[in-house]
């Protein structure tokens, strides 16, 4: 006789049916350390992200013993920054690992759906101060990189400040912006990217001194992004690609990748330090692609030449 097979809700056999929350972990009673260690930030701030996430992860919660806020918060906490549905994370707060996944689940649609309020780009002119103070690089709105976290999947990021304020798998002119201090207006990219008008690159073989003033300055202001990636990727290590990259459809993994810089703005927005974790090994970049003579842009180059005799010579 067939055995038939049945996929069973663990949950529902270790607590029973009923209608009331399920309240596993007392947020309370763990130490400050404990949570630091297992879930990567203070109490405080997951305190305000349970408040700031609650009508959403309420809302999705269809099942007769629901699983409170805070611990669908501390399950996907615990995911990003161990990069694992680990079944000791799950017996840390009490939930199987099936409801691990679907916290995590919750918890990035949730963070998704804030994305407008905490990854923004405004154009002023303090932004553009700032970077000039970096170096000396003038008219700077943002620097801009990628790196892989996803076996055919790049993180591109572009970093205003100490914030990665803009994810999009391609990046647009920064248009017309209105400042008399600063006329041109442009990003910073490596050499992976083609130089435009406004995105400019380092020189390939540099000569004059202008060039190698020009090279450092940009090479000290874009290593903001770097250092983005790097704080990013040793805080939430499920985007750390030492660990194998995420093993998910591009959909889900780009909403991994989203949530994760939601949560890093807002805990930069909450005053934590960005770099308290930072790792100081090397990114693990994307290869780097030719540029064809067809895609050279002579308008650009000849802008970068005004913009080194200008300020570099």
């Amino acid at each position: 006789m067939a055995i038939p097979i049945a996929i069973l809700d663990c949950d529902l056999l270790l607590h029973g049916r009923g209608h009331k929350t399920l309240d596993r972990f007392d947020l309370g009673s763990v130490p400050d350390t404990v949570l630091l260690s297992q879930f990567g930030f203070p109490r405080e701030f997951i305190l305000y992200l349970v408040e700031l996430l609650r009508e959403a992860l309420c809302r999705r919660t269809q099942r007769s013993r629901a699983i409170s806020p805070e611990v669908q918060v501390l399950a996907a906490l615990g995911f990003y920054t161990s990069g694992s549905f680990q079944t000791s994370m799950g017996d840390t707060i009490g939930i199987s690992q099936a409801s691990m996944s679907r916290c995590v689940s919750n918890v990035t649609r949730a963070l998704v759906e804030k994305a407008p309020q905490f990854i923004t780009f405004n154009r002023c002119d303090a932004m553009l101060d700032y970077f000039q103070r970096v170096a000396g690089f003038p008219g700077v709105l943002g620097v801009l990189d990628c790196v892989q976290v996803y076996y055919n999947y790049n993180f591109e990021t572009l970093c205003t400040q100490a914030t990665a304020s803009l994810i999009r798998s391609s990046l647009s002119p920064p248009g017309h912006h209105q400042s008399s201090q600063h006329p041109f207006v442009r990003f910073l990219g490596d050499r992976r990217y083609p130089l435009r008008k406004w995105l400019m690159t380092p020189v390939d073989c540099p000569e004059s001194p202008a060039e190698f003033q020009y090279n450092l300055a940009h090479a000290a202001t874009h290593e903001i992004v770097d250092r983005t990636f790097r704080a990013i990727q040793t805080r939430f290590r499920c985007l750390d690609g030492t660990k194998g990259y995420l093993q998910y459809s591009p959909e889900r993994s780009s909403s991994i990748l989203l949530a994760c810089c939601v949560l890093h703005n807002a805990s930069l927005q909450s005053g934590l330090d960005a770099w308290t974790l930072e790792r100081t090994d090397p990114l693990e970049q994307p290869e780097s692609l030719e540029q064809r003579p067809e895609d050279r842009d002579s308008q650009a180059e000849d802008l970068r030449k005004q913009l080194m005799l200008k300020h570099f010579n």
